[in-house]
């Protein structure tokens, strides 16, 4: 599978509703409308090598037992951050499930060595000449 094809299936996410932080007026302690999502990763469908580069991630957003907690209270409405809280995993899962290229170690070529060797002389020479001419 493709990085861009990777998405968590919704069954496998627990999303609660929760009071959002900050400031909000008077409708601010009656309604709930941020999103804590929890996405177990060890028990979901992800490819094993997608969950070990998850758990190998230095996310703080990723507990110490492998749980994604995303906490999503930017918008008013319940239905946006919930919409955000996923995109927010997608994006993670896609992060982890893109592989990185492997460096082809490379050595530098005859000439380029040269000139680093010659460069190096005509320095050491530049301060040998600076130095006092003893008898």
């Amino acid at each position: 599978m493709r990085p861009a094809e990777i998405t968590v299936p919704e069954h496998e996410v627990e999303l609660t509703a929760v009071r959002a932080q900050g400031a909000g007026g008077q409708n601010v302690n009656k309604v709930s409308n941020a999103v804590h999502l929890r996405f177990d990763i060890s028990r979901s469908s992800l490819p094993p090598d997608v969950k070990e580069r998850l758990l190998r991630r230095g996310d703080h957003r990723v507990s110490r037992t492998g749980v994604v907690v995303i906490k999503a209270q930017s918008h008013r409405s319940l239905e946006m951050n919930r919409a955000e809280a996923l995109a927010r995993l997608n994006a993670l899962v896609a992060a982890a499930a893109h592989v990185p290229k492997r460096r082809k170690p490379t050595r530098p070529t005859r000439s380029s060595q040269e000139k680093r060797i010659q460069a190096k002389k005509k320095h050491s020479l530049n301060k040998k000449l600076r130095s006092r001419v003893f008898d």
